[in-house]
């Protein structure tokens, strides 16, 4: 056999070992998972917001009793919240004219706010849940800007 045959053969025979070699002890690194992200619990039902609600604000903490029973009075106007269709219910938020289905979201031990679904508790658009007893609903907006506008929003079951 001509040597440089042998040698063509040998060096043939050298990498396809050193390819079997390597594909044998080299094992590809585990997929990295992406971070979960935490996953929310609704603490307040669409049942239980479902209905009639006399609607009133504050900018001040003093005016939280006062606008309460302004509140009350709304209820000859009420602010209609209904089930919306994928298990939450229908409000309106900041500046919208159309109602957006929102959840209830928290993260435990956290606070439970009200906003859109397929964002986290805490977004800007949410509304952070002050009180919450069945008849007295009272919310605050997450940004700031919003907050300044609308103001502590305080909703009163209607009878």
């Amino acid at each position: 056999m001509n040597p440089c045959h042998r040698f063509l053969r040998f060096a043939v025979i050298a990498a396809a070992a050193s390819l079997v070699a390597a594909c044998a002890s080299s094992s590809a690194p585990p997929p990295v998972a992406a971070p979960a992200a935490p996953q929310f619990t609704s603490p307040i039902t669409a049942q239980q917001v479902v209905g009639k609600w006399g609607l009133a604000a504050y900018h001040r903490p003093e005016d939280a009793s006062r606008t309460e029973a302004q509140a009350r009075q709304g209820c000859r106007q009420p602010y209609v919240i209904s089930a919306g269709p994928s298990g939450g219910f229908m409000m309106y938020l900041a500046d919208q004219s159309q109602p957006s289905e929102v959840v209830s979201k928290q993260i435990l031990p956290g606070p439970t706010y009200i906003g859109l679904p397929d964002e986290p508790p805490g977004a800007e658009t949410d509304r952070e849940v002050v009180r919450f007893d069945g008849q007295v609903m009272v919310l605050k907006w997450v940004d700031p800007e919003v907050a300044g506008r609308y103001g502590t929003m305080v909703y009163v079951r209607c009878p």
